[in-house]
This record gives C-alpha cells, structure tokens and sequence, in this order.
C-alpha cells in the first residue's frame, strides 16, 4: 500500500527530470549533503548543447544578477516538511466558506499551495515591503530553530528586542530584497491560470529592479504594463521631486488577447457617453475619429452637404476604403458635425459594441487614495490602527479588470486585509463568486501602536479581525439586496506548522536507543484527525475549501470530502468489517493510519476488499 509524501514539491528533481528526457547526455551524478548518488546536472554540457557555437568560458550578457541570487533559486526549489493546520475557532462559516486564511511565513504557504493549487489562481495581487530602509523583510532560513532564526536574519537583537528593518547602511541593501522577493513570485507565476495576471505594487526604491526580476520570471513578452497610481494629494515636499504615486507592475502567465477583460460599462457611463440625439432607429451612439495612425487608404472625403473636401491629417489614414466610406456616409454612419462644417467622424452604437467592458489606462487617479484607506479601516476599527491601508476601491477595480465574476484571487502579502475585503465588497455588488486566499505573517505589531492597545498582538490577527467586521458590514449595508444572504463573507483560518508527521529521518550517528519508543508512532500526539485530514488534501492537490461531512462507520470516525472525492479514517482499531463498509460507499480515494490497523493480515487485506467491492478507489495511508 502506497505511503502519502507529505512533503511540498521537489523542483529541482522535477526539473532534472524534464531535462534528462531531452538532454540526456547532460545528466551526471554528485554526492549530496548525506553522501548519497543522486542525479544533477552538467551545465558545461548543458550550455554547449543550447549553442551553435564552441562555448568556452563565461560570457558577458545581458541578466540581472545579485550576490545570493542563486541561493534564492535554490530557496524556492528546495521542498519543506510543514503543514497547514486548521483552526476553527478563529474562522468564520469554515463548514460552507469558499475563503481561506493563512496565517505564517508566505513562502511556506506558497509551497504548500503548489499542487493544490497550481495553475488555478485567477489573479495575484501583492503589495510587499517597498524597501525604504524601514520597513519588514522577510529572510529565509530552512535549518535553523525559531531563536536562531531570529538571530541570524536580524529579527531580534541580543536582548531579544525585535529588529525588522532593512537599513540602506546594509551593504545587501538591494539584494537582500531581490533575495527575498525571487523565490517568492517564482512560485506564485506557477499558481496561475494560462489567463491568470500578477498585479504588484512597488515604490520608487525597487521599481527598477523588480520590473527585471519579473522580466526573467514571467518573461518580457508577458508583461502587460505599468499602472501608475496616484496614493495621495500631496508629497509633503520629501525628495527632490515629491512623490504622490505608486506603481502597479501587472505581468500574465501567458499574454493573451482576453487576459484582462477590462472594466465593465455602468449605466453611469452610458448615460455620460451615449446619446441619441438624431433620433437614430440603431439607438445609442457616440462619436470616434475616423483617421487612425497605421497605415491605411488615403483620399479625399466630400462632405455631401456643401461639398466640402477633407484629407485625413498629416501622418494618418482613414480607417476604411473609400467603397465603405461612401457607403457609411449614405446610411448616416459618418457624419460632418453639428454645422456640416467639422471633419468627418465615425458614428459607434451601443448596441455594435463587441464587449460591455473597455481597456484600463496606465493613469489612475481616481481610484482611491491612502486615505480613503485608512477612513475605511477606521470605519471598521477605531482609532486609527493600521498605516496606509490601500483602499478596497483600488482593489476592486484591479480585480474588475482581471476578472468579470469568478475565480480565486490570492494576496501573500495580506496585511490589513484590504483585499479580502475588497473581493467580498466587488462580490456584493455584482453578483460575482470570486473567492479569496490570504496569506499574512504573524508579525509582530509595535507595542506604542494603536492595534496593540486594542488587543491585536500582530497584523494577522487584526486582519482576520477586519475580514470578519467588513464581512458583517457588508451584509448590513446590503441588507436590501435579494440573496444577499448567500453571500460568501466567511474563511477557513489555516496555520502553518511543522509536518503531523514525526521525523524520523535521522543519521545513523544521531539515533540512539531512548529514541525508539518515540518514533514508535509516527504521528505526533498533539494532532487531531482534522490536522491529518487537511495535510492528506494539500499533499494529494484537493481543494482545501471543498465541504467535508464526518460520519460514524462501524464506531469509527471517517471524514467525507466533497461527498465521496475523498474518505480518510484516522482512527486505530480498523478491521476488515469496517473496510467493507467503507468500501460500499465507493470512495475516489481513501486514506488511513499506517498504525491504524488491527494487524498486519487486516491491512494487507484491505486492497484485496477495495478490489472487489470499489475497484475505481486509489487507497493510501500515511
């Protein structure tokens, strides 16, 4: 019987693999950090079969490279052994939510997504650390304790105080955030969607070097554009020119003609773009240029009414030939203006438009500021205790523009929680069903700080906090709306821990015999059945907000997911009359306890059972 890994991706060996099929000859071998033969790769052979030219040494080329650059590679492909345990007391609605919190290091919680959630994020939204020498940076540290990572990245200084800080001082200054922020949108490009889009926004401290690093990710040809966001009225005369803006940099998984729909058409917008003045029995227009700047027919048009000549500006073409142009002008599609005397212009109709949404703009000021944030927070929390929150109108509309009703929007840099809040608001109002996955760090808030004095110890319990008072407000505000009621503004509130599993792969120098009777269980004694459950889903890729419905079968208890998607037992005891029953039920999958059975002829029995009576069931245990 197969045993479940529990352990995240190894991308490295995976990538080895894919490379061995077509380079065969570039696959060697090295002994790894225990002594043991494993395959690597021969990058000497590599480059000279991506050549057509005798390579001999290193070359200059065009790249963006830092000092820890390939540690970073390293981070991101480098596997981990932790878990994400369910709490349901700090959720909200977890039996029914489509939503999900995640509360530890987004690294972590970015590797323990990859097979559950690779290729299935609609839309990315981050909004990191800027880097301007004050603000949090996330270090990465896969073999030291708490206290020693603490230490080692700077976390804590040595009377414990807490040391968060990036210093321009710091020789590193820059490739420590490049360090950071690599591994991390290496593995969220491969959550998305091939129509899937990253928006992040950036200050003018790392714009620069991000825009590279997205480059080599995602690749020149996917960057979609820059949005330039206006965050507040003034720059308080800070720098040699006051900055007022941010920037959003938007990347997509593979560009493509329909990656962002667009915003969609309000009545608003109609009633201040369309008329029908003419009385026109096409209904609704309004007007358009009828010269463009590709090249196309160029003659002269006479206006019919006083046979007035027109040739298009200098540089530009009309859009059309001159059959159609004729033609167009006897069915009143081109007209002259209001006195017969302006340049010929285009009729559009409403009801011609090929979709109800338009193109976004790089310029955005009016889509919210800072203060439109912090108001909004302070609507929900009083006094101020979160500094420049974005407002949820920004989010809205980079959501509006990336999806039209559906898909999962993920946040790893969640802070207060402006994007949750945002995709339950946008949901409201238009009926959609996105739904939301936020990751945040239990960081520490500032014990002089207003979220401290009102309780919130760190930024993920403050944003939890929101999501829940925003999720009630909106319902409040909506209460007029039929079914509103249906709205999803609930979460599932997972943690980050280490592995259910106990370790037990020690070196044969450091075992000795007291250890025996531990490792005995390979399970750790302060899991529950749902720590179990939810560890089965992330490592066997299972939606992790899918329903699940606990049932007693022959007085065991046996956990339902998604009605018969997956049916794990973790109870001791198990023997054949219990597998019999279970088996009736024709469970896709089942999981059980490796010590879970009454012996050993009782679990080699059980795909014996499975065979006859649920053929289709893929049985593991762990």
């Amino acid at each position: 019987m197969e045993k479940l890994d529990l352990t995240t991706p190894d991308f490295t060996n995976k990538n080895i693999a894919k490379l061995a099929e077509l380079f065969s000859n570039c696959v060697t071998e090295k002994k790894n950090s225990k002594g043991e033969i494993e395959r690597a790769i021969d990058f000497d052979a590599l480059r000279q079969e991506l050549s057509d030219t005798i390579v001999e040494g290193q070359q200059e080329r065009y790249s963006l490279n830092w000092p820890g650059k390939r540690e970073a590679l390293v981070t991101a492909n480098t596997p981990i052994s932790k878990t994400l345990r369910p709490c349901r007391d700090e959720s909200v609605d977890f039996d029914s939510t489509q939503n999900i919190f995640i509360e530890g290091d987004n690294l972590d919680a970015l590797k323990l997504l990859q097979e559950t959630y690779l290729n299935k994020i609609k839309m990315i939204y981050i909004d990191p650390p800027y880097n301007t020498g004050n603000d949090f940076i996330y270090n990465d540290n896969f073999t030291a304790n708490k206290d020693e990572y603490d230490e080692a990245s700077g976390q804590r200084d040595d009377e414990g105080g807490r040391l968060v800080a990036n210093p321009d001082s710091n020789g590193r200054f820059h490739s420590d955030w490049l360090s950071m922020m690599y591994p991390r949108i290496k593995l969220a490009r491969n959550l998305l969607r091939d129509d899937g889009v990253m928006f992040i926004s950036i200050g003018d401290d790392e714009q620069a070097n991000l825009k590279r690093l997205c480059d080599e990710i995602f690749g020149e040809d996917n960057f979609l554009g820059t949005i330039v966001w206006k965050k507040k009225t003034n720059g308080n005369n800070v720098g040699y020119i006051p900055p007022v803006h941010d920037y959003i940099l938007t990347y997509g998984r593979s560009a493509q003609d329909d990656i962002l729909p667009g915003f969609p058409i309000t009545q608003d917008f109609i009633d201040k773009t369309y008329s029908n003045p003419d009385k026109d029995p096409r209904g609704l227009w309004t007007t358009s240029d009828l010269s463009a700047n590709h090249i196309g027919p160029h003659f002269p048009i006479t206006n019919p009414h006083n046979n007035k000549v027109y040739s298009p500006p200098r540089g530009r073409y009309w859009v059309f030939n001159e059959k159609e142009v004729l033609e167009r002008i006897k069915n009143g599609r081109i007209i002259f203006g209001k006195s017969g005397a302006a340049a010929p212009i285009q009729k559009k109709y409403l009801s011609e438009r090929n979709s109800m949404r338009f193109k976004p703009e790089s310029w955005w000021d009016k889509q919210g500021m800072n203060s439109d944030g912090t108001t909004e927070l302070s609507d929900i929390f009083s006094p101020k205790i979160f500094n420049h929150p974005k407002p949820t109108l920004l989010l809205k509309n980079l959501i509006n523009i990336a999806s039209k009703s559906g898909g999962i929007i993920l946040d790893f840099f969640s802070g207060s929680g402006t994007t949750p809040h945002a995709v339950m608001k946008l949901n409201a109002e238009d009926g959609g069903n996105r739904k939301c996955i936020s990751v945040q760090l239990p960081e520490e808030t500032d014990k002089k700080s207003e979220a401290f004095k009102a309780g919130y110890k760190n930024i993920a319990e403050l944003s939890k906090e929101r999501i829940r008072r925003a999720g009630k407000k909106i319902k409040q505000d909506n209460a007029h709306k039929e079914g509103i009621g249906n709205l999803d503004t609930g979460f599932r509130v997972f943690k980050i821990d280490s592995s259910n599993m106990v370790d037990v792969t020690l070196p044969p120098d450091e075992a000795h015999p007291d250890m025996f009777d531990v490792q005995v269980f390979n399970i750790k004694k302060d899991r529950s059945s749902e720590d179990l459950l939810f560890q089965v889903l992330l490592d066997w890729g299972v939606d992790l907000t899918l329903p699940i419905e606990r049932k007693e079968i022959e007085g065991k208890e046996v956990f339902f997911v998604d009605d018969n998607t997956l049916a794990a037992c973790f109870d001791k005891g198990i023997n054949e009359d219990f597998v019999k029953e279970l088996a009736k039920k024709k469970p896709l999958r089942v999981v059980f306890r490796d010590d879970g059975f009454t012996s050993d002829a009782v679990k080699i029995n059980v795909e014996q059972i499975f065979k006859l009576k649920s053929p289709a069931t893929d049985i593991k245990v762990i």
